[in-house]
């Protein structure tokens, strides 16, 4: 069933028994499976692929959601795997959003009021707690759990299975219980074209902040403004530390 409210693109694919509410829009070339329901208030771009099952701008999970209009937004060249789950806004912020070319696997969650940043890819089970902030490049394995209110910095790939309960900074890997600094992410950012000379500052500031034995985070941090001075990828490490709200990992 599609609203006469709807808006649909070009070459737009339904299948069946899928429904399209009213106030949905939907861009060029993006097709969507059977059974699934693509609630009012949802922006999807162009060149998407949805698959079967799926509940793409439902009202949040949230006690406090009173039934304020909200909405969902979806970016171009999104594929969303079956029977993933995408809540829209809540008053707080309005809007949650997922951006340009993401992956989302198999039974992936993504609550009300988060932002996930282009080319981010989770894995199946990985789940979202309301707003959550997810930067770009951001890899999480299967059935990684993200906390409320976490932040996940640009690259950062958390291995599956692991819970992130505090902001992980850009560019490392994370793994443990209670989730660790396990390295920077070098195959990552090789294949983003980090070259050699900056991803060995990633790592040196990193072993500073993480593994220095003689200085505690504060010092080590002033230690890395200090000694890698005017470097955008060390700016972007702590400009994120710095504004963290719960506590870097």
């Amino acid at each position: 069933m599609v609203s006469s409210k709807a808006e649909l693109g070009t070459n737009v694919s339904i299948g069946p028994f899928s429904i399209i509410e009213e106030n949905v829009c939907i861009g060029d070339n993006t097709s969507i499976g059977n059974h699934t329901t693509i609630k009012a208030e949802t922006t999807i771009g162009s060149n998407g692929k949805i698959f079967h099952n799926c509940s793409i701008g439902e009202i949040p999970q949230d006690l406090k959601f009173s039934g304020e209009i909200t909405a969902t937004h979806i970016g171009n060249n999104v594929i969303i795997r079956e029977s993933v789950t995408i809540n829209r806004g809540t008053a707080e912020k309005g809007i949650t959003k997922v951006g340009n070319d993401v992956l989302l696997m198999t039974c992936t969650h993504v609550a009300h009021d988060c932002v996930v940043g282009n080319n981010v890819v989770m894995a199946n089970l990985a789940t979202l707690g309301g707003h959550v902030e997810l930067g770009e490049y951001v890899s999480l394995g299967g059935g990684v759990l993200v906390h409320q209110f976490t932040k996940i910095g640009d690259h950062v790939f958390i291995g599956g299975g692991f819970r992130a309960v505090q902001d992980v900074p850009p560019y490392i890997l994370g793994a443990g219980e209670p989730l660790k600094f396990a390295g920077v992410n070098q195959i990552g950012l090789r294949r983003r074209g980090f070259d050699k000379k900056t991803r060995s500052v990633i790592k040196e500031a990193y072993r500073l902040y993480f593994r220095s034995e003689d200085l505690n985070r504060k010092e080590a941090l002033n230690k890395i403004k200090s000694d890698f001075e005017n470097i955008d990828e060390i700016n972007t490490i702590v400009n994120f530390i710095e504004t963290s709200k719960r506590g870097i990992i």
